[in-house]
């Protein structure tokens, strides 16, 4: 094979050239006079104008705020009193997560925060768990224990 042998594979595709008859002829769908009817016109983004002033804000959508901070999964000690039927249970996020009260985000165990709603009599103990003053007042009468 030598060099004037080889043909491509695809043909040119040559570009529409634009107001010359047929289905583009005209104004060819620009309208009539003005910025942006100019051949290479851009007209700049409003928003340019904020992702300067904010540079946070740069590379997120105009209307989609996200929390920096990841929010904890929330439970209730209604749920624990349902789940952990044994004294001297470990709660923390990879028990919770194989008892299904938890899910993990993209194979990571979340932060689990535990609220005061409902009573507890059974003597868990809880580690790499946030929670409530409450919630710890009444884990502690319970008999309880927290690390």
């Amino acid at each position: 094979m030598q060099l004037h042998n080889i043909k491509p594979k695809h043909k040119l595709k040559k570009p529409q050239r634009i107001a010359r008859g047929g289905k583009r002829g005209g104004y060819s769908g620009r309208g009539n006079k003005g910025q942006k009817s100019r051949a290479g016109a851009k007209i700049r983004p409003a928003i340019r104008d904020l992702m300067e002033k904010f540079p946070k804000q740069r590379g997120r959508a105009k209307h989609s705020f996200k929390s920096l901070f990841t929010k904890p999964a929330v439970l209730n000690l209604k749920d624990l009193e349902k789940i952990f039927n044994k004294d001297g249970q470990i709660v923390n996020p990879k028990s919770l997560v194989e008892k299904e009260l938890v899910r993990t985000k993209r194979g990571i165990l979340p932060t689990v925060k535990i609220l005061s709603n409902g009573k507890i009599s059974k003597k868990l103990i809880f580690q790499n768990v946030l929670m409530s003053k409450s919630t710890r007042d009444k884990i502690m009468k319970a008999g309880g224990n927290i690390k």
